[in-house]
């Protein structure tokens, strides 16, 4: 739940309960006394859950008689990561069965006295029915158990969806003075400090929590002039070969090094760009710095193919933007063979945009190989496929998770890459998490694969020694996909 949304639930919330708290000169007011039974009873229409502010004013009745029965309580906020993505991907049916799949498994987790609501499109509140002790690691625990029930796999219609989930808590003993409202903002604030760190992520409230709002404010506000201050990175991820080892590639990936708060992930300033109208500019920039990188690894004796580099599609209408991939290519002496450019399958499905397709056609004509990022999210039909210049598509994360485990996945992998064969495309498996996700990505013929089981990104300079490490850990034999003989 992001603040804006917080601050819409909580405010309504913190208002009506404390209209409705049994003030005296409120005591003899039967319209509180109803309006507090209606909201209390109020019930989210898909799931069957209380709203927000149904559990604020039942959650509020409980903590009035915490101090002087010595106990404590804990309540939980739990998002639903990329939800947006999943209803985009799959339809507002699928996401719609996936809220209520989660409701029930929330409810199935909880005792008979804890309270769970709906508040929002991906979003949970949980306030634990009060207890003589709890403390973090206990926290800890209980949220474990939540993303445990949840991140099970959901079986819909035609195949299973994985999701994460991100959870915050908050103790009502790290409060001075715990009231719902407080609650429900200490626990949203802890989710939302998760989510910052990836998907799936626990974090428990702590008094500093507001300060580093505050200080992420300040990092948007300044995110607008990052690049004129030159403080974005080009950070590489290599992609390997399923049948040699060798790498193939690496995939450039934008980075903030902000002076005070360090390395900084792009969901952290992709946004305030694409507000500001800069992303064109992001594009020229890591272009420039992905192809001097590839001039150095040549300088330096490795042997790296190419490099790929996201184009969005606001790059790609650009009427100038086969100009200045030439001129890069020629500033730094490289053959057009040795870029790729990344595109967003939903870019390609939207292909009635005359631009971006005669942009297309023209830096294929130029020697760069297109790759179909986020296959099988973005609704693209074969025709679209076959009608733009696509040489490799990249297999979606949400189809390798759980790749080495779950046999409706593998035969997911199978088809696609079936599909690519007969249309002549290579394929590469994006998200690659271990190694044994990688030996059946290789048994199923996926050609290449990227991910953290693979290496994470990294700066340029780190990159010179992981492909040493890389090198003498494969050997020069090494052959993952194919059978010994």
């Amino acid at each position: 739940m992001t603040l804006v949304s917080w601050l819409a639930f909580g405010e309504l919330g913190l208002l009506i309960c404390a209209f409705l708290l049994p003030l005296p000169f409120l005591a003899f007011s039967p319209f509180s006394e109803s309006s507090k039974r209606r909201s209390a009873n109020e019930v989210d229409g898909l799931t069957g859950l209380l709203t927000s502010a149904g559990i604020e004013c039942k959650m509020q009745d409980k903590l009035e008689t915490l101090q002087q029965d010595g106990r404590v309580t804990a309540c939980f906020s739990i998002k639903i990561d990329n939800f947006a993505r999943l209803r985009e991907n799959h339809g507002d049916q699928a996401a719609e069965d996936v809220l209520r799949n989660v409701a029930n498994r929330l409810k199935s987790a909880l005792r008979s006295g804890d309270m769970v609501a709906r508040a929002g499109d991906a979003a949970f509140i949980v306030a634990l029915e009060p207890v003589a002790y709890i403390d973090v690691e206990s926290g800890i625990q209980m949220a474990t158990r939540f993303q445990t029930a949840l991140e099970e796999p959901i079986p819909l219609q035609m195949a299973s969806i994985y999701v994460s989930v991100s959870v915050g808590f908050c103790l009502s003993s790290r409060l001075n003075n715990p009231s719902a409202s407080a609650m429900v903002q200490a626990a949203d604030m802890a989710m939302n400090e998760a989510q910052l760190t990836g998907a799936s992520n626990i974090r428990a409230y702590s008094t500093d929590m507001g300060r580093k709002v505050i200080s992420r404010r300040k990092t948007q506000s300044e995110a607008a002039r990052t690049l004129q201050r030159d403080q974005i990175r080009a950070w590489f991820q290599p992609q390997v070969s399923t049948d040699t080892g060798l790498v193939t590639g690496f995939e450039a990936l934008a980075r903030w090094d902000h002076p005070e708060r360090g390395i900084l992930a792009p969901i952290q300033f992709l946004d305030v760009l694409q507000q500001t109208g800069q992303m064109s500019q992001l594009a020229d920039l890591m272009l420039r710095q992905s192809l001097d990188a590839l001039r150095a690894w040549d300088d330096a004796g490795f042997n790296v193919p190419a490099v790929g580099v996201n184009f969005a599609g606001e790059e790609l209408r650009s009427p100038t933007l086969l100009e200045r991939i030439q001129w890069e290519l020629d500033r730094t002496e490289l053959q057009p063979e040795r870029l790729g450019i990344e595109v967003l399958e939903s870019v390609v499905a939207g292909a009635p945009d005359d631009m971006v397709v005669r942009n297309l056609e023209a830096i294929s004509a130029l020697g760069c190989s297109i790759d179909l990022d986020d296959f099988g999210t973005g609704h693209a039909s074969i025709s679209s496929i076959r009608r733009l210049p696509v040489k490799r598509i990249k297999i979606d994360r949400s189809f390798v998770t759980n790749v080495d485990r779950d046999q409706e996945q593998q035969r997911m992998i199978a088809a696609i890459v079936t599909m690519a064969e007969r249309l002549g495309l290579e394929t590469l498996a994006e998200g690659v998490e271990n190694s044994s996700e990688h030996a059946m990505l290789a048994q199923l013929g996926c050609s290449h694969v990227q991910g953290y089981g693979i290496a994470r990104p990294m700066p340029f300079h780190e990159t010179l020694k992981w492909m040493t490490a890389h090198q003498e850990k494969i050997g020069p034999a090494l052959q993952i996909g194919n059978k010994p003989s």
